[in-house]
């Protein structure tokens, strides 16, 4: 059961391989890309204490050493303090231009180890190996690396795309039920902004794929990095097609900074609301049908997902303030917010042509 998708960016093309064990199967996989039998290992407590001695185990194998530096685990991770950590630590272990670098971890992990090795000796090579469904899906392909700032979310980084990434889907069996949801958030926004099959295969099969069934996981894996390996081919540093995949992600930056970057809401919790959010505004302008919004707020709900700001714990900011936080999005272009809106399930674009009270009508349920 082993799936391969490659993305073909010219000298920077990779694969992505999809499939339970390959942490076992990791040295064979990575050797191809060392000069020397080593590779240095950037991962969090929690998952380092599930699954480090399994990659450990797969890279000796081969004769490949190991070392890892262990951070903490969580959103304020992804910041300056540990971003200065990773790369003086890369730096004290002599990680030279040729070497590898791998990520074992969720997003943050992801988001952070490849923002250090961009940068480090003005690019190095590194291994995504995604230990979340979301990472799986969305952040450990297609280049896109960063921390965040006291601004806002992402905000500074660099498009470095990594050598190989595998992703494991055996190691989705350790998740808690509410990490797996999380992550099936981004999934769903795949058949809701380019393939209406997709999402209505979802409807069908999710439920199943949550409660453990390995042949979905890996199916809707490879479908979700499907899509997003060809939206990265067609537009590597989003210039037009690859602001599709912000999806749902207007909404959920602002919720996550109003949440204080907090558990009270994990990211592919809010990229399921705002999701929503995002179709009820297509709704209301005129853009899709009314039903699709009840579609996919019966959808969440059926996978027994977070769907509306009400299932946001604590007080939340208002309508206005929320409308404020959109404002430091990485999508506003020239001043003007963008969003991505939908003209029916399977079918997202991209407009700045959004009535700013429509968006404070849709924040408050009206």
């Amino acid at each position: 059961m082993r799936e391969i998708v490659h993305v073909p960016l010219g000298t920077r093309a990779y694969d992505v391989v999809i499939g339970p064990g390959l942490l076992a199967e990791a040295g064979a996989m990575i050797a191809p890309l060392l000069p020397r039998p080593r590779v240095v290992v950037v991962t969090e407590t929690r998952v380092a204490a599930a699954h480090l001695d399994g990659l450990r185990a797969g890279l000796a194998s081969e004769g490949i050493a190991m070392e890892a530096l262990h951070l903490p685990p969580g959103e304020a991770t992804k910041g300056w303090p540990h971003l200065q950590e990773v790369v003086e630590w890369l730096l004290a272990q002599k990680v030279e231009r040729n070497d590898v670098v791998i990520a074992l971890g969720g997003g943050v992990i992801g988001d952070l180890v490849g923002f250090a090795a961009a940068i480090l000796r003005r690019g190095v090579r590194y291994v995504q190996v995604p230990t979340t469904l979301l990472a799986q899906v969305d952040s450990s392909v297609g280049g896109k690396t960063a921390i965040n700032s006291g601004h806002g979310k992402n905000l500074v980084g660099a498009f470095h795309q990594p050598a190989l990434v595998l992703a494991d889907t055996a190691v989705l069996d350790t998740l808690s039920l509410r990490d797996f949801r999380a992550g099936y958030g981004e999934v769903m926004k795949y058949g809701l902004l380019g393939d209406a099959a997709f999402f209505e295969w979802l409807e069908t099969n999710a439920p199943a794929m949550a409660a453990g069934d390995m042949e979905l996981r890996v199916a809707a894996v490879k479908r979700s990095v499907e899509m997003k390996a060809d939206i990265v081919t067609r537009d590597e540093t989003e210039q037009g097609d690859r602001a599709l995949l912000n999806l749902g992600h207007t909404f959920c930056h602002a919720l996550e900074a109003a949440t204080g970057y907090s558990d009270r809401l994990l990211h592919g919790e809010g990229v399921a609301i705002g999701c929503g959010l995002a179709f009820a505004l297509s709704a209301r302008l005129g853009l899709c049908p009314q039903e699709d919004p009840s579609r996919v707020f019966a959808h969440l709900q059926a996978m027994g997902m977070k769907s509306t700001l009400s299932d946001i714990p604590g007080d939340l900011a208002g309508p206005e303030a929320l409308l404020e936080m959109m404002g430091q999005d990485k999508k506003v272009v020239a001043g003007t917010l963008n969003f991505v809106l939908a003209r029916r399930i399977g079918e997202a674009f991209v407009t700045s042509d959004v009535p700013p009270e429509a968006v404070i009508e849709v924040l408050t349920g009206k």
